[in-house]
Order: C-alpha cells, then sequence, then structure tokens
C-alpha cells in the first residue's frame, strides 16, 4: 500500500481533532467534578494548561487546513 500525500494530511487532522478533544473533555470533568479531582488543587491553572494544549493543537489544525487542505 502507498501512503498518499492526502493521507498523510488526513491522518494529521484526525491526530489533531482528537488531541483537541480529548483536552476539552478534561476541561468539561474539571468544571463539572472540580471537587471530586484531589490531585489537581489548582483548578484553574489545570484548566488554563488544558486550554493551552487546546490551542496549540487547534492552530495547527487551521494551519493544516488552510495551507494544505483540498
Amino acid at each position: 500500500m502507498s501512503v498518499t500525500r492526502k493521507d498523510l494530511i488526513e491522518a494529521s487532522k484526525k491526530q489533531f481533532e482528537s488531541i483537541v478533544e480529548k483536552h476539552r473533555i478534561n476541561i468539561e470533568i474539571y468544571l463539572e467534578n472540580s471537587v471530586g479531582i484531589g490531585e489537581h488543587p489548582d483548578i484553574m491553572g489545570a484548566i488554563e494548561s488544558e486550554l493551552a494544549q487546546m490551542a496549540e493543537y487547534d492552530d495547527k489544525l487551521e494551519i493544516l487546513n488552510k495551507y494544505f487542505g483540498d
């Protein structure tokens, strides 16, 4: 099987989307269950860290779509 340019771009998009979704879900958990998360006493810091990760991969996805999309 030969891997094409399109295959590589599509795989990257899926990876970036899944990473963004993972961090979005983590933030939802912090917002809904912040009392039960003992290992993160700094909930706001944890949310900010998750947002930074989301922003990084959302930016990568945007650049990929803008410059290498169909």
